[in-house]
């Protein structure tokens, strides 16, 4: 450990050796409780009643694209501005702010992929009592209720959606502090009352309450010049019980209610070893909710990168089986309702609310507002070798090696933060990694690639050309006196530059160029941690809220900083190679958009059998909100895993969109052929499966780029009106085809699956064992067992012929698995470009819809205008739940001609041998 703690100063000697140590364990007394947020205490002390505020209907304006309306806080006289918008799509956004605040408060900007267009707004409606607004079909309106305000969302006869029916807004106006001189103008620019300011000032004085205006937490203490800025909206949601998304959080997919604990807590950190099952903040926050139940599926947008809290609860929550039974029978009346409410410390309140109907239709939505998931490298798609630390060229060369050595394939190897020189970014060791292009080349000659660790915390050090030129240009955050913002993270004294400033972020892409970041080749590929970011001596582990990004805290901007990092670096891996070349990055710390910059991992887990557990629920969470890019740390970052931990973490990784392992420098070496042949070979067919399904992982994440359908999916995106998908996290579904129920307990002999879909089938991958949906099945298992179903009606390439990473595999034949539903159909999709550029966007690909229909096979192009040749050819069609034919038949452009098969009678299984057409060309195969 000497080297990797010679440069560091006490500070941070101290937190390593609390990190190091081993208690393995999060210290939950380093991150905020609501109680110890004044804003969230503030806050959460509201109860549900009659609102304060209410709509002065005289002010209302009604364009062809919005309504503007006054509100009027009756308690303080305030107003504020409420904007409503009906968007392309089923789209209503909200916004209030204030009329005229003090100054300018945050609104989030590069988020939103454009300003939403809009669709016209018509009145059907006006009284005293309010206004009843029109959107679009005949029975979707807005009721917008004036004493209290109240705004409900109606299809029908049913209310979809109502905002503020607990009376639980809330709007922190700006005021000047009670110890400054009152200005009377600057009380009237609050848009207070001018009759009477001082009665005013004066019924504020009596409110102020600790944490307003300054606020503390263990030694740290947060200066609030803005003094309360807070802002809360409740959101009541009839007919429904599920609700999900709101991102990260360690928790069940259904997200839980909140009354007897803390709210869901979504502010970027980077916490250590995180505990389970609770709704403790983590690295990323995503503020979108969905709602579903079997009528309808639902969204919530809340853009806001402030520190935010959702509370929710649920009027069925808590009941039991046999509660809901007998309100049942005794005919009870009360209809299911879920309340949320948002709660952040500052902003405007900004929201989009999704209406569907569909779970497609909420992910369009979404992605109309965020854009899509990136479509990455095809060899971000296998497997990624990663540890803290690999020590130096001849490690990397010896662990590359052994892959080879034992017939494993894989694409990236990564190097952690002791690949530079002192934890200077963009350097290599000189002694460790004297030769990295030496390296990098041997790499390539084997069609493999490397990533290396960029994080955005720069050594302060006059002798490092990075941190210079950073000062220089004036480009790192300011702490709130005007000097630049210093703290302790890896190097010692860091600063963090200011990724809020597109200049900045230019600067920084710039530095991915070849020519100024020494060593690097064109495979070699990044990846940003502690982009929170994280500040080992700040309060809750990362930046001071009262830290200056030019004119606006740091509080505004706080959950928008990893996310700019990120694209930062996106963008300097996609410009050195002159805009041609598809980034991958990696990225801990994310927001709302982050889905358009690569990939994001669950962080610090740890070698426990929950943790491998709960890398289904988070990942199938970040999907939801357009996250698709998403995996686990396989194995377990902190600690040693068990021999069948780590085998039981490869099967459950090989069929997670992100696929890598990655260990703490602390735990024993761990690549996967050290624990015995017969572990080495479990793990080699895990990755090896992996490698069989890339051409289906890929047309899925095309699919993703082109939807925001999410690649990795809770059964009830593709079953909405089937309640016994609604909870399920234990298993899920890759796109609409593959069912995966991962072994995730210890000792296991048997998994139960839910197969859903009452008059479907599923074929199991390993036997072709065919099974009805809409049961649950019992599977025993061993240590081999990875259980993973078909659907009946699909069509899957896969490539069966695995090679040492996926590059080599390009122009290998396909295979095609055809597993036949009841009505003896089934239809899929080849998605075929050159894997690594962006030509895909000039129809440089080939794009083939599978059709097989009363006994004909068929593929047909669904580009017809693209323009793209390919090597590979289709060696081997498999058609599960078949009946033997007579003759099999090819027709293709150069004719016709018959083909050789097997017919296996016990599995009702036909072989077709040997086709041999191109992969891209039109062809039938019929069966006689």
């Amino acid at each position: 450990m000497a080297t990797f703690t010679e440069r560091m100063g006490p500070v941070l000697l101290l937190w390593l050796a609390v990190c190091l140590s081993g208690s393995w364990a999060v210290d939950k007394g380093n991150f905020k409780t609501c109680d110890q947020s004044a804003f969230c205490k503030r806050q959460r002390a509201m109860k549900p009643g009659e609102s304060p505020y209410r709509a002065l209907l005289e002010t209302m304006e009604l364009t062809n694209t919005r309504l503007t309306l006054q509100l009027i806080n009756d308690n303080n006289k305030v107003r504020l501005l409420l904007e409503l918008y009906r968007l392309q799509g089923n789209i209503t956004r909200v916004k209030i702010n204030e009329l005229k605040p003090l100054k300018p408060r945050y609104e989030v900007p590069d988020v939103l992929i454009r300003e939403p267009p809009t669709e016209p707004l018509s009145l059907l409606s006006q009284d005293e009592n309010g206004v009843v607004l029109s959107l679009g079909s005949e029975s979707q309106r807005v009721i917008v209720s004036a004493r209290p305000f109240r705004l409900d969302i109606v299809e029908g006869r049913d209310v979809l959606m109502s905002l503020n029916s607990r009376g639980l807004l809330s709007f922190e106006h700006l005021r000047m502090r009670k110890d400054t001189q009152a200005d009377p103008e600057a009380e009237n620019k609050e848009g207070t009352d001018p009759a009477n300011p001082a009665e005013t000032a004066k019924e504020e004085e009596e409110k102020v309450e600790d944490g307003m205006w300054e606020e503390t937490f263990k030694s740290h203490t947060d200066s609030k010049p803005s003094g309360p800025s807070a802002i809360s909206l409740d959101f009541s949601l009839p007919g429904v019980e599920h609700v999900y998304g709101i991102p990260e959080h360690a928790d069940t997919l259904k997200l839980k209610t909140t009354d007897s604990g803390d709210p869901y807590r979504l502010y970027n950190l980077d916490v250590f070893q995180y505990e389970l099952y609770n709704p403790m903040a983590l690295y990323g926050a995503v503020p979108v909710m969905l709602a579903h139940n079997t009528q309808r599926t639902m969204g919530i947008f809340w853009l806001n990168a402030a520190e935010t809290w959702v509370d929710i609860s649920s009027n069925t929550a808590g009941k039991t089986v046999f509660g809901k039974m007998l309100d049942y029978v005794q005919g009870s009346s009360e209809t299911p309702q879920t309340d949320v409410r948002w709660i952040s410390e500052s902003g405007i309140i900004d929201v989009f609310l999704m209406l569907g109907p569909t779970p497609r239709d909420v992910f369009s939505q979404y992605a109309s507002l965020t854009g899509t998931q990136a479509f990455p490298p095809l060899a971000s798609l296998g497997y990624h070798q990663c540890r803290w630390n690999y020590n130096d060229q001849e490690d990397v060369r010896s662990v590359d090696a052994g892959f080879d050595e034992h017939d494993i394939p894989y694409d990236f190897i990564w190097l952690d933060i002791e690949h530079t020189d002192g934890k200077r970014y963009f350097t290599w060791d000189p002694h460790k990694f004297a030769s990295p292009k030496e390296m990098l080349q041997g790499l390539l000659d084997k069609k493999r690639k490397m990533v290396a660790i960029v994080d955005p915390h720069i050594k302060v050090d006059t002798n490092y050309k990075i941190h210079n030129e950073i000062r220089s240009r004036g480009f790192y955050v300011k702490n709130k006196d005007g000097g630049d913002y210093e703290g302790w993270c890896w190097p010692g004294n860091a600063g963090y530059p200011d990724f809020t400033r597109p200049d900045m972020r230019a600067w920084w892409a710039s530095q991915f160029g070849y020519d100024q970041y020494e060593g690097a080749m064109e495979n070699l590929y990044t990846w940003n941690d502690m982009n929170e970011p994280s500040v080992f001596n700040g309060p809750e582990v990362t930046m001071h809220k009262d830290a200056m990004h030019e004119s606006w805290e740091h509080r505004e901007v706080h959950n928008l900083y990893g996310l700019y990092v990120h694209r930062a670096t996106a963008e300097g891996l996609t410009e050195r190679s002159g805009g041609v070349e598809r980034p991958f990055v990696l990225t801990r710390a994310f927001f709302a958009g982050s889905q358009r910059y690569g990939a994001v991992w669950t962080g610090d887990n740890a070698a426990e059998w929950d943790h491998l557990k709960i890398s289904i629920p988070m990942c199938l969470s970040l999907g939801l909100v357009g996250i698709s890019f998403c995996g686990a740390d396989v194995g377990g970052f902190f600690k040693s895993p068990s021999t069948e931990l780590l085998v039981r973490w490869y099967q459950t990784g090989a069929y997670q969109p992100f696929f890598r392992a990655h260990a703490h420098l602390d735990t024993p070496r761990r690549e996967p052929w050290l624990f015995g042949p017969e572990n080495t070979a479990l793990m080699r067919e895990a990755i090896r499966q992996r490698y069989t399904f890339l051409p289906y992982w890929y047309q899925l994440f095309y699919l993703a780029y082109h939807t925001g359908e999410p690649v990795m999916r809770p059964l009830w995106v593709e079953y909405p009106q089937d309640p016994a998908t609604f909870a399920l996290d234990d298993e899920y579904l890759l796109g609409r085809d593959l069912l995966v129920h991962p072994v995730t307990e210890e000792g296991a002999r048997g998994v139960t699956a839910y197969l859903p879909g009452k008059h479907e089938v599923w074929f199991d991958i390993h036997t072709f064992q065919k099974h009805n949906g809409g049961q649950n099945l019992y599977i025993p298992v061993t240590m081999s067992s990875i259980p993973v179903f078909q659907r009946g009606g699909s069509i899957i390439p896969r490539k069966l012929r695995v090679r040492r990473s996926s590059t080599c595999m390009e122009h290998d034949p396909y295979t095609l698995y055809v597993a036949l539903d009841n009505q003896r159909t089934a239809e899929g999709e080849l998605y075929i470009d050159d894997g690594h550029t962006f030509n895909y966007e000039k129809k440089e690909l080939i794009h083939r819809k599978f059709s097989f229909a009363n006994g004909v096979l068929s593929s047909v192009d669904l580009e017809p205008n693209a323009q793209f040749t390919t090597k590979s050819w289709v060696e081997r069609i498999i058609i599960l739940g078949a009946s033997k034919p007579s003759m099999v038949t090819l027709k293709t452009a150069d004719g016709a001609n018959q083909l050789e098969f097997d017919f296996d009678a016990s599995m009702s299984v036909l072989t077709i041998r040997k086709p041999g057409m191109n992969a891209g060309a039109d062809w039938t195969v019929t069966l006689q």
